[in-house]
């Protein structure tokens, strides 16, 4: 059974202006989450996928979509078989979400997330 696309990412150095910026450019709603810099994306239509903007304290940004799996260590050690690199190793965001990254051949981040 293929796995869908579930969250897109997008990473800046100032996630408020990003948030900001996408907001008033594609009227998207930003719902700030307590204690975090990160912003979850609502487009309050039927179609396509939420998401979110968040900070990155690097120089390196990066949009990221994140695909859902049921499990996330297999997932990770299929990639790397086929030629990509662990990023991030499964972690648990308490009450939001288990997630991992890994890095394709090319070096573009890909997130999955539990099913």
């Amino acid at each position: 059974m293929p796995n869908p696309v579930v969250h897109w990412e997008i990473v800046s150095k100032d996630a408020k202006r990003a948030q900001d910026f996408y907001a008033k450019l594609f009227d998207w709603h930003v719902e700030p989450m307590e204690g975090m810099n990160y912003g979850i994306i609502d487009t309050h239509t039927e179609t396509g996928i939420g998401g979110g903007i968040g900070n990155q304290q690097e120089e390196a940004y990066q949009v990221t979509f994140y695909v859902q799996v049921e499990d996330l260590q297999a997932a990770l050690d299929k990639a790397e078989c086929l030629g990509g690199k662990t990023v991030t190793p499964p972690m648990e965001i308490p009450g939001v979400v288990t997630l991992a990254q890994f890095s394709d051949p090319d070096g573009n981040i890909i997130g999955l997330v539990k099913g």
